[in-house]
């Protein structure tokens, strides 16, 4: 399935029966639906997400392709991934042991939304960056003088 076409099946999703998000915040389990969206709006997992893609990483590998994200955040968020059945991870018995991590068949459903997100950045970001100048001059006019 082409990225276009997996758009537009997302989009045909949303359409048809998706819940508000109202709905979805008040649903059997809202602590649940928080915490996931938490964890999958933080800042480092949908880069390691996306990173991953349909190979497998080394830790070392991933830390050089994710600019800015230390080793123990890398680390921590991992794990919780691991943890949310969306990255496994495994460890090779040798000297120096080697571990990769991939994305399991849950992490890959998560990729075409990590991917959709991306291109709306990439098609947007100058015109957020131009809004965010334009929104931050007009506080600098509106702000008293010293």
């Amino acid at each position: 399935m082409t990225r276009l076409a997996s758009v537009d099946a997302l989009q045909d999703r949303l359409d048809q029966s998706m819940p508000t998000m109202a709905e979805l915040c008040t649903s059997e389990d809202p602590d649940m639906f928080r915490s996931l969206l938490s964890r999958i709006g933080d800042k480092w997992t949908l880069l390691v997400i996306g990173v991953l893609g349909e190979e497998r990483r080394r830790f070392t590998e991933l830390s050089k392709v994710i600019p800015g994200i230390s080793r123990r955040m890398l680390t921590v968020t991992l794990r919780a991934l691991e943890r949310d059945g969306l990255v496994s991870r495994t460890v090779y018995a040798e000297v120096p042991p080697r571990v990769e991590y991939e994305l399991t068949a849950l992490g890959r459903s998560l990729q075409l939304v990590a991917l959709t997100l991306v291109d709306w950045v990439s098609e947007h970001q100058h015109t957020i960056a131009g809004n965010r100048r334009g929104f931050d001059d007009n506080a600098r006019e509106r702000s008293p003088q010293d």
